[in-house]
């Protein structure tokens, strides 16, 4: 029998304790106001435990191999395989070992009360959260209640997947063993890195994308680039295929995998990196007018549409799906819910201001930590073609600034500012590299500040730096 705990009114509620959740509570205890989180799995969420650290963790020692490989003196000293055991043990310890005392110990620093279970809406600002043991908690929220729940791998219902056992990115960041042969099915972000870690520690890489390229939502030129150094690592990739069916005939056996063109390809696991999906489909969605499984449409502050008072942070609202866009989010939405909560009215008009999330449409930042590193912020030239921009590209090789040439011989690599003609600021930048992820913050304040290029020749380049090549951008775009 189920036992009711008697009702608890805090002023806000959050639902989903990762990053995004805890920084929503983060912000409403800082703003004096009383909160609790809800949490079905670990304090600390996805990226935490099966996403940004562990795979991370994993990808570290294969990119910094690969750098050491294109130093001369060094090049001679790494080249057997790395150290396995030692691999994985790194990225135990940066997912915690799946345990998640230290993110306990600092929600319940701040003040905010932790409630461990499945939680849901039952109507206006009222939470349901049923306890492991079965014990039900009634919360209610005087100002919020805000939906931080996150997303997860989205598998497609092939035959014969149920007994296939796929890989998603949870089972890609927390496997125990290097697998012979891995079949990465996706090119975007999760399939590259992946294919980065796995084929790095030793295994054989199949890649199966159904598009024409790698990473397809960044410029051309940077798929391109990490499809070249994956395949010089040894990976078979197979563009504008499409899986029909998986299939493992013996459950300790291969896993076989059927293409539309007929072909077979045979592998010990298989990683399906093919999208995500909003965790929303038991929230008690209906229970507020709102469709259960769906994306939440929110405004800039994060505030469901049609409410006052329901606030989507985060993966769900479906504007950026990168955990630090969704601490971002959580930043801003929290900041909104205790001016609400306080009276202070909120100007719409203010483009830039506290209370609006608009780097989620102007400058959302990138890295795929591959080898090499790809990253971008804003729109690509299509992007921003699309928008109706009068734009131009502006590209330049990588490898001719010297402090690439330094970084490692034979330095291959391309950057890209997609310049607004009209107002002569920066609507985007890609860089395409090893080493560049660490640059990628000079351009997110160039797009972000909507720096002008005239002001931005005055930012002076370090010589002999990697960085330099924002000196050849400008001389490149000046003529």
């Amino acid at each position: 029998m189920t036992h009711v705990v008697e009702p608890v009114v805090y002023d806000v509620v959050v639902i989903g304790a990762g990053p995004v959740g805890e920084n929503v509570a983060d912000r409403a205890r800082a703003a004096g106001l009383s909160t609790a989180i809800v949490e079905s799995e670990l304090i600390g969420g996805e990226c935490s435990y099966w996403a940004c650290m562990p795979s991370k963790a994993l990808l570290r020692p294969v990119v910094a191999r690969a750098d050491a490989r294109r130093v001369p003196g060094l090049a001679g000293a790494v080249q057997g395989p790395l150290d396995t055991a030692a691999v994985l043990a790194h990225r135990d310890a940066y997912a915690s070992h799946w345990k998640d005392d230290g993110q306990v110990a600092w929600l319940e620093g701040i003040g905010a009360d932790i409630y461990r279970g499945h939680g849901r809406l039952t109507g206006t600002k009222a939470v349901a959260v049923t306890a492991p043991d079965g014990t039900e908690h009634r919360l209610t929220a005087r100002h919020a209640v805000a939906v931080c729940t996150g997303s997860r791998a989205v598998v497609p219902g092939l035959p014969g997947i149920d007994g296939a056992r796929p890989w998603t990115s949870r089972e890609a960041t927390s496997a125990k063993e290097v697998p012979g042969r891995l079949a990465v099915v996706g090119g975007g972000v999760v399939g590259v890195e992946m294919a980065t870690v796995w084929g790095g520690l030793g295994a054989e890489i199949t890649m199966l994308v159904r598009g024409k390229g790698l990473l397809p939502r960044m410029e051309p030129f940077a798929g391109e680039l990490v499809a070249e150094a994956l395949t010089e690592a040894g990976a078979d990739i197979r563009t504008g295929v499409s899986v029909t069916s998986v299939r493992r005939g013996d459950p300790d056996g291969p896993v076989t995998v059927e293409l539309d063109n007929g072909e077979r390809v045979e592998a010990d696991e298989v990683l399906f990196a093919t999208g995500r999906a909003p965790r929303t489909d038991d929230l008690g969605l209906e229970t507020v007018g709102l469709k259960p499984g769906s994306w939440l449409t929110v405004d800039d502050s994060c505030r469901v549409e049609g409410t006052t008072w329901l606030y989507a942070v985060g993966d769900v609202n479906h504007r950026a799906l990168l955990t630090h866009q969704g601490k971002y989010q959580a930043r801003i939405s929290g900041a909104a819910i205790a001016a609400r909560a306080q009276g202070v009215p909120l100007r719409e008009d203010d483009r830039w201001g506290p209370y609006a999330a608009t780097a989620d449409h102007a400058a959302v930042p990138q890295v795929v930590f591959t080898d090499p590193e790809a990253a971008s912020v804003g729109l690509t030239l299509a992007e921003a073609e699309r928008a109706g921009h009068r734009v131009r590209a502006v590209d330049h090789d990588l490898g001719a600034v010297a402090g690439a040439g330094l970084y490692a011989d034979g330095y291959r690599g391309r950057a890209r500012m997609v310049v607004d003609l009209d107002r002569e600021i920066l609507l985007g930048v890609t860089f395409v590299g090893p080493g560049i992820g660490e640059l990628l913050h000079s351009a997110t304040v160039a797009v972000a500040g909507e720096v002008p290029l005239d002001r931005l020749w005055h930012a002076v380049p370090a010589y002999p730096t990697i960085s330099e090549i924002w000196l050849r951008l400008l001389e490149t775009y000046r003529g």
